[in-house]
């Protein structure tokens, strides 16, 4: 296996004028040139060319060392007669792996490594993932679990502590294999090609997400043998793609597969077992513990910085006697961690706990609204809802407007 360490200095030298041209892992002969020109070189280095492992595609070829390169990720710098004021000419002179790396990121960043969440905290299956995706082998995992309850953001964040691209896929019913392996697409009156993320991410070795996976159709199954490891035959150019080391698949769902029996998850389908049989392990993925729970929305208070004084420990326990009710099935809705959230957020705006927990829960019926309310009402000793109610008959009120 090469590495950017293992390459000599002319080498290095090299994949460095590649990263700071913000060239991605996979890279075109033009590119080569173009980079190899710069450098005083004629021609595209033949220890790229000539590897038959290397090859991507026609005049396209793959250098994952790359990744490993201290400007990784850096802006390419424009030249200096360029008027890059125009965002049209702008995009012009960025690279072209750059500028599909660059549309999947809303044109933010040049890189598809997520940026770390200063309001995240570790918790579940945390760790174990870390272990998965550091050691770089192909292990699919999935992982199910109630809504909100932070399934996708541990995915996102073990990438950005790991600094691994992370290509996230929100599939739907109608998510098809050109949606995933790729098609061909009109680009300035020309039919072209291009890859699709599933094949973008098995060539740079990366980690393909793909969220709520239990709403796809039997389209999916276009991915049995992407499942496999092994790789992929893309028939409409007949191209075989191999996979690359350090590339794996994640699935997140809010059921098992299996459908959604009580209608809380609609559009949820029955996947086939086949699929499902290919993923080695299945990931419970339940809400954190009051403890770390408690430090979330810590966190949050702190980036509002609003006082806590007590509200984020009534929240804490006004959520867990709701679940409980949940699971013991005596009512039909669930405080998730991320409304906690939502209701802090509210709150800054707002001021008032009752009408930031009002605004987070009016999604729920008239009853469960307020069956609701009256519970954080005994919890909370701050708060009334009489006073509430009775502010909320008087029109020049703002509390609980909801």
């Amino acid at each position: 296996m090469t590495t950017y360490a293992s390459f000599g200095r002319p080498r290095r030298a090299f994949i460095d004028a590649l990263a700071k041209a913000g060239c991605g892992c996979t890279v075109s002969r033009a590119e080569l040139l173009d980079v190899a020109a710069s450098l005083g070189k004629t021609g595209a280095p033949t220890w790229i060319t000539n590897d038959a492992d290397r090859r991507a595609g026609r005049a396209l070829y793959s250098v994952n060392e790359i990744q490993e390169s201290p400007f990784y990720g850096e802006s390419p710098a424009p030249d200096a007669d360029t008027p890059t004021s125009d965002p049209v000419v702008a995009a012009a002179v960025i690279a072209p792996t750059t500028m599909n790396v660059m549309g999947m990121t809303g044109g933010e960043r040049t890189t598809l490594v997520p940026e770390k969440i200063d309001t995240y905290v570790p918790f579940g299956f945390f760790k174990n993932m870390e272990k998965i995706l550091k050691a770089r082998i192909f292990y699919p995992v999935f992982v199910t679990g109630l809504s909100g309850n932070g399934k996708t953001t541990m995915v996102d964040q073990v990438c950005a502590k790991l600094k691994r691209d992370l290509y996230r896929v929100n599939i739907t019913c109608q998510t098809d294999e050109d949606d995933l392996l790729g098609g061909f697409r009109l680009i300035d009156g020309n039919t072209i090609w291009q890859d699709g993320p599933v094949v973008r991410a098995m060539e740079t070795g990366s980690v393909l997400l793909l969220d709520e996976i239990d709403l796809a159709s039997h389209a999916i199954m276009c991915l049995q043998p992407v499942l496999e490891g092994k790789g992929v035959f893309l028939k409409k150019v007949n191209r075989w793609v191999t996979p690359k080391e350090g590339f794996t698949i994640i699935a997140t769902a809010n059921t098992k597969g299996k459908g959604s029996d009580d209608g809380r998850f609609i559009g949820t389908n029955v996947l086939n077992e086949a699929f499902l049989d290919r993923f080695p392990i299945t990931v419970e993925q339940q809400y954190p513990t009051r403890s770390i729970e408690t430090k979330i929305l810590k966190k949050n208070f702190e980036k509002l910085a609003i006082e806590d004084d007590g509200f984020g420990d009534h929240l804490i326990r006004w959520a867990e006697y709701i679940r409980k009710a949940f699971a013991e099935g005596s009512v039909d809705e669930i405080i998730s961690t991320r409304r906690l959230v939502n209701i802090i957020t509210a709150f800054a705006i707002f001021g008032d706990r009752m009408t930031a927990i009002g605004a987070a829960i009016s999604r729920f019926d008239d009853d469960t609204k307020e069956s609701f309310i009256n519970l954080y009402s005994k919890v909370d000793a701050d708060v009334s809802i009489d006073d509430a109610q009775d502010e909320d008959d008087n029109s020049t009120s703002t509390k609980c407007p909801f």
